[in-house]
């Protein structure tokens, strides 16, 4: 029977394939401040920019190309069973070929209803403009959960992390929550992994092994160890 393996990534997994990050650079994401664009106060205040901001981070979604990192990931399933969680809001864990991947942030290609966030569309590259309306008469928004929102999908994600045989951290700062703390609903006995050039401080957490690398070269390393020990 296959092993569980349950991954938590987060923006050093893209950063690989050109997508910007905003940890790191004194809180602004593409020169903006990240509040005013992630934020529901940003979006009441200036929606026309939150809207272009979204448009433009969704078609560089079609310049950039998945990196090793992500394709490591996906050859991962040949020998297990692998559930991804990402804190990213791009596709490329799904273009690099993994197939059970658990969005927690929203995800560019989709926009929701402003009113009701049940009503979620498939937009692919398509630009949100204001006047594109839901079927209830609202304006469409980013399907991208903003600080401050709820994390409507943490309840699975919990789930799965309970599962886990395996568990590995990879690209995240382990800093924004309720996702960080997922590392908490992992059994104690369970081999964990944090790939990561600056790994974040995980006191009194058990059975860690920290792999002081991008995500790339130490996601490789990690899958030839995986499979060569349990695949």
């Amino acid at each position: 029977m296959k092993k569980n393996i349950v991954v938590l990534t987060g923006a050093g997994v893209s950063a690989e394939s050109g997508i910007s990050t905003f940890r790191g650079s004194g809180g602004l994401w593409e020169g903006h401040d990240i509040m005013e664009v992630a934020s529901p106060e940003g979006y009441r205040k200036n929606p026309e920019l939150v809207l272009d901001f979204y448009n433009k981070r969704r078609k560089q979604l079609f310049e950039v190309e998945p990196n090793l990192a992500h394709t490591e990931l996906a050859r991962l399933e040949q020998y297990f069973n692998v559930h991804i969680i990402t804190q990213n809001v791009d596709d490329l864990h799904e273009r690099g070929g993994s197939t059970k991947v658990l969005h927690l942030h929203g995800e560019l290609r989709k926009a929701r209803s402003a009113v009701d966030p049940s009503l979620i569309y498939d937009i692919e590259s398509k630009p949100i403009k204001p006047g594109d309306l839901c079927e209830k008469g609202s304006q469409l928004r980013p399907h991208i959960v903003w600080f401050g929102e709820p994390v409507p999908l943490m309840v699975e994600a919990e789930n799965i992390t309970q599962q886990a045989d395996i568990f590995i951290v990879i690209g995240t700062s382990l800093e924004v929550y309720p996702a960080a703390g997922l590392l908490y609903f992992v059994k104690p006995d369970t081999p964990k992994y944090i790939i990561d050039p600056h790994i974040p401080n995980v006191a009194g957490i058990s059975n860690i092994t920290t792999i002081e690398e991008n995500a790339s070269t130490g996601m490789q390393k990690l899958a030839n160890t995986l499979i060569s020990q349990y695949g």
